[in-house]
């Protein structure tokens, strides 16, 4: 770099002259762009781990959405059981009838083609509503089961737990303790379990049965069947 001094000369003119200054060392400039790209590279770090960050929760959002859509369908489909029971004149007369467990699959008449009665509609509303589960639940399936802590002649009520696969490993142990809580797991005095690496929804359907009226003296009564044996 080169600077100009001014100084009189003898006759009143003025004379310049030139000197160079002294460059700043080398080293230095070479330090300061090391401590740019430091920086630079540290903020990219930060802004990395914040972005994962953001897709993890997007990511468990996503999955706790998916969970409770599928939860829902369940219910729904219980709810579609209950009502093919109330179309059985004496389901509770049949309650054994009901009953199926984990991938069982029920066999008996088509009861759209020929007449069945009580006990053949049970097992053919289980049949058609199992496969209906498998149909609306990834890797799904179903138990019905008979409360066991009620006596033979007082269970009035059926025991459901329908049974589907999360969007998630099989080996994915990180997941257990999350989901834990909204896991139906083994159900007091009945045995029954949900299966492994499986989500579950355990619900509990009341029976009906149609009562006779009859009359013995003034008062009228009702003659109501129990549950079967």
């Amino acid at each position: 770099m080169l600077t100009f001094t001014t100084f009189a000369a003898k006759g009143g003119g003025t004379t310049f002259a030139a000197r160079a200054m002294p460059s700043l060392p080398r080293g230095n400039k070479s330090a300061q762009h090391g401590v740019s790209l430091i920086e630079s590279l540290v903020a990219i770090v930060v802004m990395s781990l914040g972005i994962l960050g953001i897709l993890g929760v997007q990511m468990r959002t996503l999955s706790d959405t998916q969970t409770g859509v599928r939860r829902a369908q369940a219910i729904r489909l219980i709810e579609d059981l209950s009502e093919r029971m109330k179309v059985n004149p004496n389901a509770l007369g049949n309650i054994n009838s009901y009953k199926s467990a984990f991938g069982a699959t029920p066999t008996g008449g088509d009861c759209k083609t020929s007449a069945c009665d009580n006990s053949q509609l049970a097992v053919y509303d289980i049949t058609q509503w199992k496969q209906l589960v498998k149909t609306n639940l990834p890797g799904a399936d179903a138990e019905i089961f008979v409360v066991a802590d009620e006596t033979d002649g007082s269970r009035r009520q059926l025991g459901v737990m329908v049974s589907w696969r999360e969007n998630e490993r099989s080996t994915d142990t990180s997941a257990t303790g999350y989901k834990t809580p909204l896991v139906a797991t083994t159900i007091g005095g009945s045995g029954i379990t949900c299966p492994a690496n499986s989500s579950c929804h355990l619900q509990y359907i009341p029976l009906n049965t149609r009562c006779a009226a009859y009359t013995l003296d003034s008062t009228p009564r009702f003659y109501c069947p129990t549950s079967k044996t």
